[in-house]
């Protein structure tokens, strides 16, 4: 019943409107960029602490945008060489959690409608049930190729042509001995029953894009954290203030990437309520939390908008977001 509790005190958080934050509009120092994507800095604060922000949106319906995933193996690029290997796309910004050992994806990756990454098998419990595994579904961002854009909670089986995602927040489950490394689940292996749970949850998802994280950040236009159910950030996570990285999508087809400083004398970063409710009142219907800290960057045109917090700089990830502009 742990989950459910705080499933419960997340959706009944004190709801407050950081309307002090005003946004200024910077294209000029990041262009030349199409008429359908604009970049905008704030230093507002949010409480008493220095803040420092960017968030770039784009037009989902303007054809001369691609929006579209790139990944390594079994290593990783900074997001600038990620921008040097794809021909100099218009943005890049880091995406999903990985392993820093063996430098591997710990979410889903889609492009062109196929995997590139897939979801990470299963969490070992913590603490008296450490024997126990389980399968978290976490949040992720897909863009079907008709350019709508949805944020589901999903799992992924390399048996599968496509991911099955669920419109609906899923508990974790317990981890079944058919659980394997290159994918979450093998419905194959599975007993009746199993492979029942699954298919009815879970429905396919046909989407030609799509990057995970976690956790979800909005549902329907309200703060809706699903930190517990996701299995991310333990204890104080959801008031711990960090570097950030988030997406989101407006009601009129609008997708927003943020990104926020953090650990630096200039940015005291955000807690995981902050940063669901600044894309609140950017318009977000729907947000997800990507992976922050150190990892947290956005390149626009190969210029970056807030400071790395890591001293060496960027750092390298295996996953990146991108959005190209056709010439």
């Amino acid at each position: 019943m742990k989950w459910l509790l705080t499933f419960i005190s997340v959706i009944f958080l004190p709801c407050f409107s950081i309307s002090q934050v005003l946004w200024q509009n910077v294209d000029v120092a990041y262009g030349p960029l199409p008429s359908s994507v604009h970049v905008y800095f704030t230093d507002s604060h949010l409480d008493t602490a220095v803040f420092r922000a960017y968030y770039l949106v784009a037009d989902l319906t303007d054809r001369h945008l691609d929006f579209t995933t790139d990944t390594t193996y079994k290593r990783r690029y900074t997001p600038f060489e990620f921008y040097k290997k794809n021909e100099k796309p218009l943005a890049v910004v880091n995406a999903v959690f990985f392993s820093f050992d063996k430098n591997k994806s710990l979410n889903l990756v889609i492009k062109d409608g196929k995997f590139l990454a897939y979801n990470s098998a299963s969490l070992k419990n913590k603490g008296i049930d450490s024997a126990l595994k389980w399968i978290p579904f976490r949040s992720a961002l897909g863009i079907t190729k008709h350019r709508k854009a949805d944020m589901a909670w999903t799992y992924t089986d390399s048996s599968l042509r496509f991911a099955r995602a669920s419109e609906i927040v899923v508990a974790p489950r317990n981890a079944p001995a058919v659980c394997c490394e290159l994918s979450q689940f093998t419905l194959q292996k599975s007993n009746n029953e199993e492979r029942k749970w699954y298919m009815t949850t879970f429905k396919k998802w046909k989407v030609q894009t799509a990057v995970g994280g976690g956790p979800m950040l909005l549902q329907n236009g309200d703060i809706f954290i699903t930190n517990e159910q996701e299995r991310m950030f333990m204890g104080k996570g959801l008031y711990d203030k960090h570097p950030r990285t988030a997406i989101g999508y407006t009601r009129d087809g609008k997708l927003i990437i943020l990104v926020v400083e953090g650990r630096s004398e200039s940015g005291g970063g955000a807690s995981l309520v902050q940063e669901a409710q600044l894309l609140k009142d950017l318009g977000c219907i729907e947000a997800m939390n990507l992976d922050g800290g150190g990892s947290s960057c956005l390149l626009i045109n190969g210029k970056e908008t807030i400071k790395p917090s890591d001293k060496e700089g960027e750092r390298p990830v295996p996953a990146v977001f991108m959005i190209k502009a056709r010439q």
